[in-house]
C-alpha cells in the first residue's frame, strides 16, 4: 500500500504532461491558431474563424487522440514481449506482425498491378488499404498462435516470430521489384507511418482494439510479474504457461496489429518507452510499469508529433524517422548508462 502512495506525484505530474501535451499538440501546426482560440474551441464557445473549428475538430483532435493511443498501445504491447521473452530488444512487432501488415497492403497496392479494371484504379484506398494491414498482421498472428500451442519454448517462439517477418519481408522486396514507381511510392509513403489521416469512426475502432488489448493486459498483470523470475518458477505457481503466453500473444496482436493496420509500421516507441519507464519509476512490479508505459509512450508519441509538424510550415516529417531518431539513441544511451537492461 506505501509503494502505490509513493506513485501517486509520478502518476500526477504524468497525466499533467499528457494533458498539456495534448492541448499544445492540436494548437501546433501549419496554420497558426492561438492557444486561447484553441480552448475556445474545445470548451464549445465560438472561434474569431470558423475554419479554425473545422481544422480543430476534424484534424487536429483525431490527430492528438491517435498519437496518444498509437504511443500507449506500442509502449504496452512492447512491455508484453519484453516480459515474456525475458528479452530487452523484444518490441512490439517480433511476432512479425508488422511485417504481415507490411505484406497485407504491399500485395493490395503493389500485387494489384498485376491485375488490371476495377482491382487496380478503384480498390485502392485508404479505407481498403487499413483492411488490407489488418488481415496481414492478424493471418501472421494466427499461425503464430497456431505455433504456440505447439511449441513449449518461448525463445523458439521468437524465433519463428522473426522468421516469419524475414518470409513476408522477402515477398514485399519481391513486390516492390516488379512494382511500377507510383504504387512502389505510395508503398513507401505507408511505411512511414502517420497519425494524422484517421477519421472519427476509424478512431473509434482503433479505441476499442486498444482497450480490449490493455484489458488483456491488466488481467495478465499478476503472470507477468511472476514471469520475471521466469517460466519454470511461473509453472511451479500454478500457472498455466500455453494459456498465458496466448492471451499476452493475442493482446500484443490487438494492440500492435492495429495500430499497424491505422497509423502504419511505427518503429523504437514499443522498444524504448518500456526502459525508459522502468527507469522513471524504478520498478519491475507490472501493477505500476502497466499504466505508466500507457502514460509515458502517449506523452512520447505526442512529443515526436509535435516534432514531425514543423511548425509554420505545410510539410509534415515522417512520423517513423522522428520516433527512430529519437528512440535509437535513448536505448544506446540507457546501455551505455546502466551497462545492462534491468527487468
Amino acid at each position: 500500500m506505501n509503494e502505490k502512495k509513493s506513485y501517486r506525484l509520478p502518476f500526477f505530474l504524468l497525466t499533467l504532461v499528457l494533458v498539456v501535451g495534448f492541448l499544445v499538440n492540436i494548437s501546433w501546426g501549419s496554420i497558426h491558431i492561438p492557444f486561447e482560440e484553441t480552448l475556445n474551441a474545445l470548451l464549445g464557445r465560438p472561434t474569431e474563424t470558423d475554419s479554425w473549428q473545422y481544422i480543430i475538430w476534424n484534424y487536429r483532435i483525431p490527430k492528438g487522440l491517435t498519437a496518444i493511443l498509437v504511443g500507449a498501445g506500442l509502449a504496452l504491447s512492447g512491455l508484453l514481449m519484453q516480459t515474456l521473452f525475458r528479452n530487452p530488444l523484444a518490441g512490439p512487432f517480433v511476432l512479425g506482425i508488422s511485417s504481415g501488415a507490411s505484406l497485407g497492403t504491399a500485395l493490395l497496392i503493389m500485387g494489384a498491378s498485376f491485375f488490371s479494371g476495377v482491382l487496380t484504379q478503384g480498390l485502392i484506398g485508404d479505407i481498403s488499404i487499413t483492411v488490407a494491414a489488418s488481415i496481414g498482421s492478424f493471418l501472421v498472428l494466427f499461425v503464430v498462435m497456431t505455433m504456440a500451442s505447439k511449441v513449449r519454448d518461448t525463445m523458439a517462439l521468437l524465433i519463428i516470430g522473426l522468421m516469419f517477418g524475414s518470409i513476408s519481408a522477402a515477398i514485399v522486396s519481391v513486390l516492390s521489384y516488379f512494382s511500377s514507381a507510383e504504387r512502389l511510392q505510395r508503398f513507401v509513403f505507408w511505411s512511414f507511418g502517420s497519425v494524422g489521416d484517421l477519421s472519427w469512426p476509424q478512431l473509434t475502432l482503433l479505441l476499442t482494439m486498444i482497450l480490449l488489448g490493455s484489458i488483456l493486459s491488466i488481467l495478465s498483470i499478476k503472470v507477468l510479474n511472476t514471469l520475471l523470475l521466469g517460466e519454470q518458477y511461473a509453472q511451479s505457481m500454478g500457472i498455466d504457461m500455453k494459456k498465458s503466453r496466448f492471451i499476452l500473444i493475442v493482446a500484443t496482436g490487438l494492440l500492435a496489429g492495429s495500430i499497424t493496420a491505422f497509423a502504419g509500421p511505427i518503429a523504437f516507441v514499443g522498444l524504448a518507452v518500456p526502459h525508459l519507464t522502468r527507469q522513471l519509476f524504478n520498478t519491475s512490479d507490472h501493477r505500476i510499469l502497466v499504466p505508466a508505459v500507457l502514460l509515458c509512450g502517449a506523452i512520447l508519441m505526442l512529443f515526436c508529433d509535435l516534432l514531425a509538424q514543423l511548425p509554420g510550415s505545410a510539410k509534415v516529417l515522417p512520423i517513423n524517422a522522428v520516433t527512430s531518431l529519437f528512440g535509437a539513441p535513448v536505448v544506446i544511451w540507457l546501455l551505455v548508462r546502466k551497462q545492462k537492461m534491468v527487468f
